[in-house]
C-alpha cells in the first residue's frame, strides 16, 4: 500500500502523485517512441489511428467528462478542423505548420459561437441542438461545393514540415511520430487545463450549477470556454484525420462519428484522461481485432471467408450496454477498483465505489 502525505496545496495540482508514476508514464513514452521499430507499417497505421481517435476523446472528455455538457455534434467540428486545414493550406498557401493549429482555432471559434446560444440548455435539450448541429455540418459541406468539393470529397496533400514528409501510405513511421507528438501536447495542455482554476470551474458546473454559482462562477461563461476549448482540440484531431484517411467527404465526418465519440468515453471512462484513451484503443483495435478473429474461424470452419454486415457496430453496442449495465464508471473504473482492493486489502468495503444519485438536492430547483 502506498500513503502519499500532502504537505502542501501543491500536492493537489502535482503533475504525478509520487515518483514511481512518473516513472511508469516515462516508460510508457519510451515505448510508444520505439513503437515504429517493432510492428509492421499496417499496425503503425491503426496505432496512429488510436492516437488520432485520442486526442477527439480527450476534446469531447472536456465537454463531457469535465463540464457535464452532452454533445452528438462533435464530428462537425472533426469536419471543420479538417476541411479548414486543407484548404488553408491549398487555396490560400499556408504551411501546414500554420495551418494545423488555425484549422484547430477555426474549430474551437465556431463551438465558441454555437456554445452562445445553448448555455442554457441542459441534458437532452442540449443532445438533439448538437445532434441538429451534426446533421447540418454535412449538408452545409455539399452546399459549399466549390471551397468543400461536396460529395467529390476534398484530398489532404502530404505533410511538408521542417524538409520532412508525412504521409500514411508513403511515410507511415514519419505520420505517426507527428501524430505521437500532437497527441503528447494536447495530454499536457489537458492535464494543465484540468489543475488549473478553469478546469475547477468546469468541475463545479458539472457537479451543481446552482452550487457553482453561489461560488461565484459565471455558468454560462464557462460552458462556452468548455466548448471552445473542447471544440479546439477536436478541430485538431479533425486535421489529423483527414491526413490520414487522405480523401474525405461530407459522409466521413457524419453523426456516426460523433456518436462513436461519446460512446468512446464512456466505454473508456468518464472524467479521466485515461478514459479517453482506452476508449480509443477500443474503437482503433476492434476492427482489428474481429477481422483477425474472423479469419481465424473461417480457417477453423475451413470456408474461404466470413463476412457478418454490422458486427463491428453491433459488439461495439453490446460492449457499451455491458458498460452502462454493470460498469458505469468504464474500463478505467474497474481499474481503480480493481486497485483500490488489492491496495486496501483486506479493509476494501464492497460499497466504496457505490454508484451515486446524478443530481444534488440543490439542482432539483431547475
Amino acid at each position: 500500500m502506498r500513503f502519499v502525505f500532502k504537505t502542501s496545496y501543491d500536492a493537489d495540482i502535482r503533475m504525478f502523485k509520487h515518483q514511481s508514476q512518473a516513472f511508469w508514464y516515462l516508460l510508457l513514452l519510451v515505448v510508444v517512441i520505439a513503437l515504429p521499430f517493432l510492428i509492421n507499417d499496417y499496425l503503425i497505421g491503426e496505432a496512429t489511428l488510436v492516437l488520432i481517435w485520442a486526442i477527439c476523446g480527450m476534446g469531447l472528455m472536456i465537454l463531457v467528462g469535465q463540464s457535464g455538457q452532452v454533445s452528438l455534434g462533435h464530428a462537425a467540428f472533426m469536419a471543420v478542423g479538417a476541411y479548414s486545414n486543407v484548404i488553408y493550406q491549398t487555396q490560400l498557401g499556408i504551411p501546414f505548420i500554420l495551418s494545423f493549429p488555425l484549422s484547430g482555432l477555426t474549430a474551437g471559434v465556431a463551438g465558441a459561437i454555437i456554445a452562445m446560444p445553448t448555455t442554457k440548455l441542459h441534458g437532452i435539450y442540449l443532445a438533439i441542438a448538437t445532434l441538429a448541429i451534426s446533421v447540418l455540418a454535412e449538408d452545409l459541406i455539399v452546399i459549399l461545393e466549390p471551397i468543400t468539393g461536396g460529395v467529390g470529397g476534398i484530398f489532404a496533400p502530404d505533410i511538408q514540415l521542417f524538409g520532412f514528409q508525412f504521409s500514411r501510405y508513403g511515410h507511415p513511421d514519419e505520420l505517426y511520430w507527428l501524430v505521437l507528438v500532437v497527441t503528447l501536447i494536447v495530454l499536457y495542455f489537458y492535464r494543465n487545463i484540468i489543475r488549473s482554476p478553469i478546469g475547477r470551474a468546469f468541475s463545479a458546473v458539472r457537479d451543481s450549477e446552482v452550487s457553482a454559482k453561489a461560488m461565484g462562477v459565471n455558468v454560462a461563461r464557462t460552458k462556452m470556454i468548455a466548448f471552445a476549448i473542447s471544440c479546439f482540440i477536436t478541430g485538431l484531431g479533425g486535421a489529423l484525420m483527414g491526413h490520414f484517411a487522405t480523401v474525405f467527404t461530407n459522409e466521413t465526418f457524419n453523426i456516426i462519428i460523433s456518436i462513436t465519440l461519446l460512446l468512446m468515453i464512456v466505454v473508456g471512462g468518464l472524467g479521466s484522461i485515461h478514459g479517453a484513451f482506452f476508449g480509443a484503443i477500443i474503437i482503433g483495435l476492434l476492427p482489428l481485432v474481429i477481422a483477425f478473429g474472423r479469419d481465424g474461424v473461417a480457417k477453423m470452419l475451413g470456408v474461404g471467408s466470413i463476412t457478418i454486415p454490422g458486427l463491428e457496430t453491433a459488439i461495439f453496442g453490446g460492449l457499451l450496454v455491458i458498460f452502462i449495465l454493470f460498469e458505469p464508471l468504464g474500463i478505467y473504473g474497474r481499474w481503480i477498483k480493481i486497485r483500490t482492493y488489492f491496495s486496501l486489502f483486506p479493509f476494501y468495503r464492497r460499497d466504496m465505489f457505490r454508484r451515486q444519485k446524478s443530481y444534488l438536492k440543490t439542482e432539483r430547483t431547475r
